[in-house]
This record gives C-alpha cells, structure tokens and sequence, in this order.
C-alpha cells in the first residue's frame, strides 16, 4: 500500500542577497521529472539574463521518488546537491526548485555558495504551505435499500464519499476513501449487514491532495 505524503500546496518565490549576489529562489509542485524540467525552462527563460539557474528536485515520494539536481555552471557541489540535501530534509515530495542567481562581482567561495543556495531553498520551505497527499481506494458496495442509511451513516468514520450510485433489485455505491480505511471498512460494513453486503475493491489507488 502507498504512504501518504506531504507535499507543497501552492508556488512560492523567494528572495536573498548575499555579497550583492541575488538569489531568487521559486519552488513549486511537481509530480514528475517531465513537469520539474518544464518548470526549469520556465524560469530560464523569465531570468534569460541571469548567470546560473541551479535546481534539484524530487519528482514522486520523498524517499523513493525520482530525483534530479545541477550545479548549472557554479563550482561542483556548491549548488544543486546542498539544494536537494535541504529538499531531502524536509520530508516533503513533488517538489522542485531552482535558484536563478544574478551574480554581484563578489566571489562568495565554496562554503558561501553552499551556504547561499540551501540557504535560499530553506526560506522558501519555511514560506511555503504544505498539504498531504493521500492514496485513495474506490469501493463498490451492492446492499439492500433498507441499509442505505446505515452506510451513510459510515461515509465520516472512514472519510469516504460516494462518487456514484446506481439503483436496481439492490443498490449500489462507489466509494473513494483512503486507502488505510478500506480493511475496516469493509469489516464494519460486513458485521453491520450481517454480512449482507457485496464489496468489490479496485486494485488501482488514485493519488488526493
């Protein structure tokens, strides 16, 4: 079974300036490594003039997600991996960042840059909002008419919906819950019906956040 997730729950730009470099940092969510490069490219060419767009990201869950990152012509090191080391920190997934740096005729050296750029990615974590991102279930669920109330009566315990009903010699309920729910409901909806009930659990899980 998936694992719920933190993730960032809107677009955040930041700013610092260090040494009167500027370091402009945009962090957004992205679920894949094919959104975090269109995200890169858009900044890239927002910021055509500046000297470095460094980023990192990771593109699915924080531990086993897809992962990418560069330096983008800054010494090797000082850059892109102290950028998803910070990321990494966060327990957060589908995220990406780049930072565009203007550069302000002051060498900083490799420990300033390091400093600066997860520096730069550790404000806009602070700023930015996070939401959870859940595996969901659909559940179909044949019972009698005279039971409609009781399971109703469920949907909040086990934070379900009904996305679909249909009506015949029985009816019939399509339920998104998450996916951590579905073993008790089912049990609890069993012994309610004295086993009544007729469920069907879909094997794919829908990502909600």
């Amino acid at each position: 079974m998936k694992k719920s997730y933190q993730i960032p729950g809107s677009n955040i730009r930041t700013e610092i300036i260090i040494k009167k470099s500027r370091f402009i940092c945009d962090l957004i969510q992205a679920q894949n490594r094919e959104e975090a490069k269109k995200f890169i490219a858009r900044i890239k060419e927002e910021f055509p003039d500046a000297r470095h767009h460094c980023f990192a990201f990771i593109a699915g869950p924080p531990d086993t997600g897809d992962m990418g990152m560069s330096d983008d012509g800054e010494p090797q090191g000082t850059a892109g991996k102290p950028m998803l080391q910070v990321l990494q920190g966060s327990g957060l997934g589908d995220v990406a960042v780049v930072v565009t740096r203007y550069f302000g005729g002051i060498l900083l050296g490799t420990g300033g840059l390091l400093r600066a750029y997860s520096g730069a990615v550790q404000q806009a974590l602070e700023e930015v909002p996070v939401v959870m991102k859940v595996p969901m279930t659909r559940v179909i669920t044949e019972i009698e008419y005279s039971q409609e109330g009781l399971l109703r009566r469920m949907l909040d315990d086990f934070r379900a919906e009904i996305t679909d009903q249909t009506f015949g010699n029985k009816v019939s309920f399509t339920l998104l819950m998450p996916s951590n729910e579905v073993e008790n409901f089912v049990a609890a909806l069993t012994e309610k019906t004295n086993g009544g009930a007729e469920t069907l659990i879909d094997d794919e899980e829908i990502w909600s956040s």
